[in-house]
Order: C-alpha cells, then sequence, then structure tokens
C-alpha cells in the first residue's frame, strides 16, 4: 500500500463545486489502494480577505493575533473537504496543523517547521481513514501559540508531511498543468516539461516562476521527497521534480518577474564598511536584497544599486535616505518600474556562449540591461517592466530550441 500526499491550493478549492470535485479524486487516490494525507489552502482569495478585515480594524494586526485569524481559512477548507468526503461514503478527520503535530520557531507570519509528530497521523492512517491537514500553520511547542508560515506555507507543510511520513509521492495541485519552459500567459508555445530537477527548480522558483514556492523545493530537496505538479482541473501528468539522473538539458527555462524595485545610492565614497552598514540596516528592518551591483570606483566614490521587493520599497528608501548623510554620499532613488528576466539551466554549466546569446537577443531589440546577476545555472537582467514580456518571448525563441533533439539528415 503506498502512502500519498495530495496538496490543494486555493483555486482548486474555491468554491463549493470544486470541493466536491476535489472530494472525488482523493477518495478516487483511496480507492485505489493508496494511504492518502491531503494538505488544503484556504479558499481562493480567502486569506487576502482576512488580511483586509484586519486591516480594517487594526493600524498595526498584532503578529500573534493575526495568525490566529489567517489559520481560520484553512480550517474552513479543510472541514468542507471532510464533509464532502463524508458524504462520499469514506472515512474521514480533518486536523489543524498543531493537531497533525506540526511543530514551528515562535515566528508568527513566516515561522519555520522544526519538526512533525506524524503519530496522530499514522493512527489514522492505519485505521483506513482519509487524513486532512489544515496548511499554512503550526504551533510553537513552547508557547503552545498558533503560527503561521508565510508565503508557500501550503506547499512546505505538504512537503515537510511527505518528508516525515516517508511518503511515496507528495502531489502539488494547482491550477497549472505543471511547469513551462516559459509562462505560457506571455510564450504560447512554451513546452510542460515533464522534469526537472531540485536544482533547476529552486532556480526557476527564486527568479519568478510561481508554480512551487522555493521553501517547498528546499525541504523536497533536503528530504528526498519527489514531488508532482499537478492540475486539479483534468487527469493529465504534470511535471516531476526530483534528484533528476538524466543530463541536464541546457536550457530549462525562461522565468520573470515584475515584484521587485531597483534602488541606487549614488556617490558613495568607496571604504571599507560602507556597503556592510547599508545592507546591515536593511536586513535589520526585515528588508530582503535580491541583486546587487556595486560600480568601479571613480575619483573615490561608486554607485550602489539593488533590488527589493516592492512591497519594500518606500522602507528601503528611507534608510538609504537617512544614511546618505552619514556616508557623505550624493542622493538615492528608487525605480518601480523594473523586471527581472532569468535564464535557467544546469547544462549550461558545460556549454559556453549562453550569456553571449542571451545580451545578443535583448541588445537586438534595443532592450536595455540595467543589471546582471548569474550563478552557475542563472543568468539575470533587470530591464524596463514595459519590456519584460517581449524579453521573454525573444529569449525563448532563441535559447529553448537548443534543448531539443536535432534530426540528422543523410
Amino acid at each position: 500500500m503506498a502512502l500519498v500526499v495530495q496538496k490543494y491550493g486555493g483555486t482548486s478549492v474555491g468554491d463549493a463545486d470544486r470541493i466536491r470535485s476535489v472530494a472525488s479524486r482523493v477518495v478516487g487516490a483511496a480507492a485505489d489502494g493508496n494511504q492518502v494525507v491531503v494538505v488544503v489552502s484556504a479558499m481562493g482569495s480567502f486569506t487576502d480577505e482576512l488580511i483586509g478585515l484586519a486591516q480594517q480594524v487594526s493600524s498595526h494586526p498584532a503578529p500573534r493575533e493575526l495568525d490566529m485569524l489567517l489559520t481560520a481559512g484553512e480550517r474552513i477548507s479543510m472541514s468542507l473537504l471532510a464533509m464532502a468526503i463524508h458524504d462520499l461514503g469514506a472515512e474521514v478527520l480533518s486536523l489543524t496543523g498543531s493537531q497533525a503535530g506540526i511543530l514551528t520557531d515562535s515566528s508568527h507570519g513566516e515561522a519555520r517547521i522544526t519538526r512533525i509528530r506524524g503519530d496522530r497521523v499514522r493512527e489514522h492512517l492505519d485505521q483506513g481513514k482519509i487524513v486532512i491537514v489544515a496548511g499554512f500553520q503550526g504551533v510553537d511547542p513552547d508557547s503552545r501559540d498558533v503560527t503561521t508560515l508565510g508565503r508557500g506555507g501550503s506547499d512546505a507543510t505538504a512537503v515537510a508531511m511527505a518528508a516525515a511520513l516517508d511518503a511515496d509521492a507528495c502531489e502539488i495541485f494547482t491550477d497549472v498543468d505543471g511547469v513551462y519552459t516559459a509562462d505560457p500567459r506571455v510564450v504560447p508555445d512554451a513546452r510542460l516539461l515533464k522534469e526537472v530537477s531540485y536544482e533547476d527548480m529552486l532556480e526557476l522558483a527564486a527568479s519568478g516562476t510561481g508554480v512551487l514556492m522555493m521553501r517547498s523545493v528546499e525541504f523536497a530537496r533536503r528530504f528526498g521527497v519527489a514531488l508532482h505538479v499537478r492540475s486539479s482541473f483534468h487527469e493529465q501528468p504534470g511535471t516531476w521534480v526530483k534528484e533528476s539522473a538524466m543530463e541536464e538539458a541546457i536550457i530549462t527555462g525562461i522565468a520573470h518577474d515584475v515584484s521587485e524595485s531597483k534602488l541606487t545610492v549614488h556617490g558613495v565614497p568607496d571604504q571599507p564598511g560602507v556597503a556592510a552598514r547599508l545592507f546591515g540596516n536593511l536586513a535589520d528592518a526585515g528588508i530582503n536584497v535580491d541583486m546587487i551591483v556595486q560600480n568601479v570606483s571613480m575619483e573615490g566614490v561608486t554607485d550602489i544599486s539593488f533590488t527589493v521587493p516592492k512591497n519594500d520599497n518606500a522602507a528601503a528608501l528611507a534608510i538609504c535616505e537617512r544614511l546618505v548623510p552619514e556616508f557623505r554620499a550624493g542622493g538615492v532613488d528608487a525605480d518601480p518600474n523594473i523586471a527581472r528576466v532569468s535564464v535557467v539551466g544546469a547544462g549550461m554549466r558545460s556549454n559556453p556562449g549562453i550569456a553571449a546569446t542571451m545580451f545578443r537577443a535583448l541588445g537586438d531589440r534595443a532592450i536595455n540591461i540595467h543589471m546582471i546577476s548569474t550563478s552557475s545555472i542563472r543568468i539575470s537582467c533587470v530591464i524596463t517592466a514595459d519590456r519584460v514580456e517581449e524579453a521573454v518571448r525573444t529569449l525563448h525563441e532563441e535559447l529553448v530550441p537548443l534543448d531539443e533533439p536535432v534530426e540528422e539528415h543523410a
């Protein structure tokens, strides 16, 4: 008997009809002889609605109370799904994150899973029941307070539960067919990938592909959990994310991200410790910095450019403006109208010329590059936001076909 963990996102359980459809799929998996654990997100945009409600009654909602509020969304989903499954004649039990033994640290809103006590889940599975677990939440064992796991929390719940239970597979059901070589809404001829390595998926997730969050992929790689990304609206196979044994593709995909803003501090004295103080202040404020470029020093001063999430743009700008007089810098400006386009593929390690092709393709379209960042399997460029879709289509046309087999002719 196989043990399968299935995760259903908010769109998949967005209304009563979709919940009943998910119930049928879950019961079908159990009827095939599997032990089934289901992790659910809140319905549709319900979490955003709860956040909006909290902001109406409080200008600064207390983190503990906000977590108490937000965990209600997943509890509603799990209860409704359990009712639908029960009506189909299957034995089922729903559990909150704390009831399922998901233990976390004390960081409200961004808690990290520290341990899973899976005894209660295993007990009910052995009794022949389907077990539904509320995603996105856990409990701090020290304070016994409910916590939430932050963005991508339900995916992280599913992968962690699969690891703790030594599941045979972790299926991530969503509103897309799987992982594509580019966003199919931007590139109509983007190809569905049958398989992606953990390494490539981590870079794609970090570069803006929203199918899987980085945390869940990191967890899967750490514990060797194979992920199967599939649509909840049909039975077609999707994309497997796992440790690939085959030779890596040259280019796995083109990702883009329009959620960042660029800040530039001008005329910074080229002295030891200045950058450390700048980015230390940003880190102390909880602002995540992505790409960083420091120009070559000219006459003892330099410019430092970096990107942050757009939601943090105002806070980051305020910090920089406070530090400019202290640094005796020339000033600071912010540009929220930027986007990042990335080429990802483990195969580029052994295939020189990818960067040159990328820059030439963008140059031929007169798409100016503001910043460049690289890893061994990724090249990212910051460009103006209004050219990002054109850039994605251009790079997909230029680079992704390199991965396809070439027919030999006599």
